[in-house]
């Protein structure tokens, strides 16, 4: 019998909702035939069987969330072989070392750590970043044990030093808002009251929140708790970036990226415009009070996936034209769509993109992709009466708003940026002469 553990799904994913059995208990399935269905809360993936041979048992049924590492399908090879070894099929992602092997590791430094490292962990989810996560496995510390001294109950690398240090200061994690521990959750005067029963108002219909609506939940909280917002409005006259791009998408027609919109020119613009404003294009470290400058351009576009929002990623960005942007915005937001799209196409971005116009608005202010810095909001393009050299003529004119971290830059930043960005589509055929 061979036993399949639902395999690593990308980095910082723990678990996924069971979508579809491609099988049944009974039926024979072939080596790398679909088996099964998961969508977790970045995308829909279809998980191949690692063998071929009779399905003897499945794990949960749909709509059911499975857990990575957690015994899949079970399936009668003929071979007799048991499944891998654990060691070989345990997820790599935020696994918790064993409690045994903390007391190994503490034991070393004195026999207080052993006692103290036998107290039941606690069962609440942990707050801790991928990077501290990681610090923990290799220090040999249960991270559920290590009190968390950062917003929200947060667990900081401070806080392992001074777990490791003395594990005998570790008491339960301070719960927070999300799991209803009101202002225990470190922030003055956040306290969350339980909803009302809304039943008694009239009828009712309960959904879970789950996969990528969550993902995107939990994203936004942090976002707008976390990260100082601030959002400067300005409009950008296009109208000769819109003459050029309907030209070129007419001569264009059937080739890859052919389909020219406006928004492969922002973003080309958008990252041409960063290399002269680099803060734009960090990331803000609270935890060790830096700013990590990135030296590359990968540019996240909100995709309206059906279940959710998205960002698939366009890397590379500022080393492809705007006809190779275009076409990799095609792809991804089509994968995006048909819920196909690589995990991998959703991670790294450094900046991100939104574009409401194509569905009617006017405009918005977005909210930062944590832990980016900095998002553009693209609104309606529109046609508008306005004065050009003492005489009023029809323009197209396109409104943005960029949202920014305050704590990365200010609003003159903000403003000489914008600036920036609008000049190169203001100008788009002298842009482009003088594209680095």
């Amino acid at each position: 019998m061979y036993e399949f553990k639902l395999p690593d799904l990308g980095e910082g994913i723990h678990e996924g909702e069971l979508l579809q059995w491609h099988v049944k208990v009974g039926e024979t399935i072939a080596e790398d035939a679909p088996l099964v269905d998961i969508e977790t809360d970045k995308a829909s993936v279809t998980i191949p069987s690692p063998r071929g041979g009779k399905v003897v048992s499945l794990a949960g049924e749909v709509g059911d969330t499975l857990s990575v590492g957690g015994v899949l399908v079970v399936i009668d090879d003929g071979s007799g072989a048991q499944s891998p070894p654990a060691a070989a099929t345990e997820s790599k992602t935020e696994a918790t070392p064993p409690a045994k092997a903390a007391e190994a590791t503490a034991g070393v430094r004195n026999e207080e750590t052993k006692i103290a490292t036998e107290a039941p962990a606690s069962s609440e989810p942990v707050a801790a970043a991928p990077a501290t996560r990681r610090r923990a496995r290799e220090m040999g510390i249960d991270i559920r044990r290590v009190p968390g001294s950062g917003p929200g109950g947060r667990i900081t690398r401070e806080d392992l030093e001074n777990f490791a240090g003395d594990p005998s200061r570790a008491t339960r994690r301070p719960a927070t808002a999300a799991t209803g521990g009101g202002d225990a959750s470190g922030i003055p005067y956040l306290e969350l009251d339980p909803l009302p029963d809304f039943s008694e108002f009239g009828p009712v219909e309960i959904e879970a929140v789950r996969s990528i609506r969550r993902k995107v939940a939990r994203k936004m909280t942090t976002s707008m708790i976390l990260v100082p917002h601030v959002a400067l409005m300005d409009e950008a006259d296009v109208t000769e970036l819109e003459a050029f791009r309907r030209a070129e998408r007419k001569k264009r027609g059937g080739e890859p990226g052919g389909k020219l919109t406006l928004l492969p020119f922002v973003a080309r613009a958008l990252v041409d415009s960063l290399a002269d404003f680099p803060a734009f294009n960090s990331s803000f470290d609270a935890f060790n009070e830096e700013i990590i400058y990135k030296k590359y351009y990968n540019v996240g576009i909100a995709v309206d996936s059906g279940k959710g929002l998205i960002v698939p990623v366009v890397k590379g960005a500022d080393r492809q034209s705007v006809l190779e942007i275009s076409a990799e915005i095609e792809r991804l937001a089509l994968e995006a769509r048909d819920g196909k799209i690589n995990v991998a196409d959703l991670r790294g971005s450094t900046i991100t993109i939104t574009n409401v116009g194509p569905l009617g608005g006017t405009n918005l202010i977005p909210t930062i992709n944590y832990p980016e810095v900095a998002i553009l909001a693209m609104g309606r393009t529109a046609e508008r009466p306005v004065v050009v050299d003492g005489e009023v003529v029809v323009r197209s004119i396109l409104p943005l708003t960029l949202a920014f971290d305050h704590r990365v830059a200010d609003g003159a930043d903000a403003a000489r940026f914008m600036q920036s960005l609008i000049k190169r589509l203001t100008n788009p055929l002298g842009w482009l002469l003088e594209r680095r």
